[in-house]
C-alpha cells in the first residue's frame, strides 16, 4: 500500500506539494539522525499531512526541522527534561504533546511525549497507522 492510497482513503486531508530530496538530506544533517522511511516516503509524496480543519497532523520538512532544534537548544527543557536527541519529532495534539519516532535505536513506533509528565509512549505500531488513527478521529487525544 502506498502513501497515495491511504490518502485517498480520507477525501478531506489536504496535501502539500512533496518535500525535496536536498531539503530531507539537510533535515538528517542537522538533526544527526536518519530520518524513519515511513516519515522520509511521506515527506517525499506530500510535505506534510493536514486534517479537514487546516491543522498538522504530520508536519512539513521545515517544521520538523524547526521544532526539533527548538526542543533540543532550548536550556529550560534541558533543564526539565530527559534528552530529545534520540527523538524525531513530526507532528502534536494541539495541547503540548508531541508525536515522535524513537531513532536510537531506530523504531517503527510512533510515540507521543506527554509534555506535562515527560513520559514517551508508544502510541501506534507504524506512521501509516498513525495517520489513519488520527484523521479518523474525533478529537485531540485519540490516542489516549
Amino acid at each position: 500500500m502506498t502513501w497515495r492510497d491511504i490518502i485517498d482513503e480520507f477525501p478531506s486531508v489536504l496535501t502539500r506539494r512533496p518535500a525535496e530530496p536536498h531539503v530531507l538530506e539537510r533535515l538528517e544533517q542537522l538533526l544527526g539522525l536518519a530520518l524513519p522511511g515511513e516519515l522520509n516516503a511521506l515527506l517525499l509524496e506530500s510535505d506534510g499531512l493536514l486534517d479537514e480543519y487546516g491543522t498538522d497532523v504530520v508536519w512539513s520538512a521545515e517544521r520538523i526541522l524547526s521544532d526539533n532544534l527548538a526542543f533540543r537548544n532550548d536550556e529550560e527543557y534541558r533543564s526539565l527534561y530527559l534528552p530529545f536527541d534520540y527523538l524525531i519529532f513530526f507532528g502534536d495534539n494541539g495541547g503540548g504533546d508531541q508525536f515522535a519516532f524513537t531513532c536510537r535505536p531506530p523504531r517503527e513506533e510512533v510515540f507521543v511525549w506527554d509534555h506535562e509528565t515527560d513520559e514517551r509512549n508508544a502510541v501506534s505500531p507504524t506512521l501509516a497507522s498513525f495517520v489513519r488513527s488520527a484523521l479518523a478521529s474525533d478529537g485531540e487525544d485519540w490516542y489516549r
